[in-house]
């Protein structure tokens, strides 16, 4: 591996808002965040990759095509940081890149399934001239894991403490826990739909990408009968390892709560947060025996709201990953860093206890400069 410490994480998320690119410093348990960069996905990029979550006419020249486009985007976010900061690109070992994952469907019954996350890395190193790693979740999944979530690893390396139970709690489009006991032990999961289903019901009747602080949430009341009635979804009773996606938690599912009663929108996007709180709180209980801190960090973290319903609900006081060192839109993106530096050291970065694989793997494929 190159001696040169910095790594770039390359992060686009379920909630579809654009490219984070971290520019990272990485030691054996640190991860200094020394830039940034953000990128917004233009209105027709997140239209077609909405669309491409589901079967359509010539789906796979599609993707293709929009694997291409992201590269593209994605090398313009990497190059823009680059030139903003002025960093040489032999100081960079290598980009880690998640990808857009559009479908995700780790295990079809008893058998092995899937995950797809866009984004020609080939054509990405080329377009940067640098080392990129990416396809972090397939060989997880080759393990029998779900290959979901891979941050659980990068908050244990990061966020661990020798004294104190630990969650970290990020709340995107999905949202994720990551419990980290003061003994290293370490489990991860997806607790629920974090902002998407919230996101989806803000821009069908206001028009906008997300409710600021939740305010127009915050006009309206819950909805006892339909908070149960989404409750009663078998997703929120199963043990970890779990993840899902915008496979399980779209548009459709929402709808199909909604037939019986005429409910006020406000009161929809009310009960919504109310349910990514009550699905966090109730999992801390179910999975997170003892814990002493909780962190949060994602988008989410900007939601009053939603961060009032929490703590309402929670013992312990919230902070954010800022107090840990890692402001709280970065977390991913300085994750993917890591994870590619794992990755170039030959070492594991899958958890088996968050993802279910039969042991530790060395994630991602090498695209070298």
């Amino acid at each position: 591996m190159p001696n040169a410490l910095l790594f770039i994480g390359v992060m686009s998320g379920s909630s579809l808002d654009g490219i984070d690119v971290a520019l990272t410093e990485i030691s054996h348990d640190t991860c200094k965040v020394i830039a940034t960069h953000f990128q917004a996905y233009p209105v027709a990029i997140k239209q077609s990759l909405l669309s491409l979550h589901f079967s359509s006419e010539n789906e796979l020249e599609k993707s293709a095509l929009m694997a291409n486009e992201l590269a593209r985007l994605y090398a313009e976010a990497v190059n823009a940081l680059l030139a903003k900061n002025k960093v040489n690109l032999n100081e960079v070992a290598a980009v880690g890149c998640h990808g857009q994952t559009i479908r995700h469907q780790p295990r079809l019954g008893d058998e092995m399934g899937y995950t797809i996350q866009l984004g020609n890395n080939a054509l990405l190193a080329e377009l940067t001239n640098l080392t990129v790693v990416g396809d972090f979740r397939s060989r997880d999944i080759a393990a029998g894991g779900q290959g979901a979530p891979l941050v659980p690893a990068f908050h244990r390396a990061v966020f661990s403490s020798s004294n104190k139970n630990r969650a970290i709690i990020n709340i995107g489009g999905i949202a994720n826990i990551s419990y980290v006991a003061k003994t290293g032990e370490t489990i991860g999961f997806d607790s629920g739909p974090g902002n998407m289903l919230l996101d989806h019901w803000v821009k069908l009747h206001l028009g906008q990408d997300y409710d600021a602080d939740g305010t127009w949430a915050a006009s309206g009341n819950t909805q006892q009968a339909l908070l149960e009635s989404m409750l009663s979804d078998p997703y929120f009773a199963l043990p970890p390892p779990k993840s899902t996606g915008r496979d399980l938690f779209n548009a459709t599912w929402l709808m199909n709560h909604l037939t019986k009663t005429a409910y006020k929108p406000e009161d929809v996007a009310r009960t919504l947060v109310e349910l990514t709180s009550h699905t966090i709180c109730q999992a801390i209980a179910q999975h997170c025996a003892n814990v002493d801190e909780l962190y949060l960090c994602g988008g989410g973290t900007h939601n009053q709201l939603l961060k009032e319903t929490l703590q309402s609900s929670l013992q312990i006081p919230l902070s954010t990953t800022d107090a840990l060192g890692v402001n709280v839109d970065w977390v991913e993106a300085a994750a993917f860093a890591w994870l590619a530096k794992q990755t170039l050291s030959a070492m594991p970065s899958n958890l088996p206890a968050a993802t279910g694989a039969a042991g530790l793997r060395v994630l991602g494929a090498i695209y070298p400069n």
